[in-house]
């Protein structure tokens, strides 16, 4: 069994991006997004996303479609949908999200938006296979 306080774990995470467990059929990551900063607009083809705002304030942008959100709100993003979220307050933005199937590598961890996105420029972020 594993067990968080989920809240509780994403806040004390500095990190961009931290992978807390991997499983056959899904994926849990913490994510930290500074003030001012985003996940960048994506599209995951194949995998479905719940993302739960622990706090901070931003703005959720689901297939053209815009709206603010705090701590407390949930968005699902369903596979093929364009996304990206963006942090419009003074704090971080802390979530934790839930990839069906994986995303990432397992235990992966990115202090920053940069060093995610560069890992997977290089192919060094596929989810495990199998």
């Amino acid at each position: 069994m594993e067990h968080y306080t989920i809240a509780t774990v994403a806040e004390k995470s500095p990190d961009f991006r931290r992978v807390l467990w991997t499983g056959k059929h899904t994926q849990l990551v913490i994510m930290t997004i500074p003030p001012g900063g985003e996940i960048g607009e994506e599209v995951h083809e194949d995998t479905d996303q719940i993302l739960t705002f622990v706090s901070g304030t931003g703005e959720a942008q689901v297939s053209g479609q815009k709206r603010q959100v705090a701590q407390g709100d949930l968005v699902v993003v369903p596979a093929g949908r364009k996304h990206n979220f963006i942090n419009t307050g003074p704090n971080p933005l802390v979530l934790y999200t839930v990839y069906g199937p994986p995303e990432h590598a397992d235990q992966a961890v990115h202090q920053t938006k940069e060093e995610a996105d560069a890992l997977e420029e290089a192919g060094k972020d596929e989810p495990p296979t199998g």
